[in-house]
């Protein structure tokens, strides 16, 4: 920007865009001061290198604005969390389902985690049986990132919006 250009002459393009042509470094900061702007290297890389006269502050401001607005509309996908355990009760299982749906319509993925508890843990096709029917019931708006897979006295899957 400004005094920091070192390399001349360069290819100076005006405030209103167009081009002013291959000129000296000081010419072309001479002709910026003249307009009460600043003179700043866009593409450094080119030969010759590219300056355009422009008002740095406002340039800043405007991309920071961007910037803002780009993440204001952006969506972050949250891991929300359901937990089933394997003797679970019809109207239970219904809730907890329909709460797993609700994130996933969301946009947000959605990890199953089935507890065991004592001795329940002999038996894990119990447990499987819930998970595969937790799939099954949200086939049609998720698909299963990861099969069910036991941690310890868990077993856990996580589903994603299709």
């Amino acid at each position: 920007m400004n005094r920091q250009i070192r390399i001349s002459p360069v290819r100076v393009i005006a405030a209103d865009g167009s081009q002013l042509g291959i000129m000296e470094v000081d010419a072309a900061l001479a002709s910026a001061v003249e307009q009460g702007l600043d003179l700043v290297e866009v593409a450094p890389m080119a030969r010759p290198p590219v300056v355009r006269i422009m008002d740095y502050g406002k340039f800043k401001f405007e991309t920071a604005k961007q910037a803002r607005l780009a993440k204001k509309k952006q969506h972050v996908i949250h891991l929300k969390e359901v937990k089933y355990r394997p003797g679970i009760d019809e109207h239970d299982f219904v809730t907890k389902t329909r709460n797993a749906k609700r994130f996933i319509e969301e946009g947000n993925k959605v990890k199953v985690t089935l507890m065991f508890r004592g001795r329940q843990i002999t038996h894990p096709e119990l447990g499987r049986a819930v998970v595969d029917r937790v799939a099954a019931e949200l086939a049609e708006i998720a698909k299963v990132e990861s099969h069910p897979l036991m941690e310890g006295r868990s077993l856990t899957m996580i589903l994603a919006p299709k």
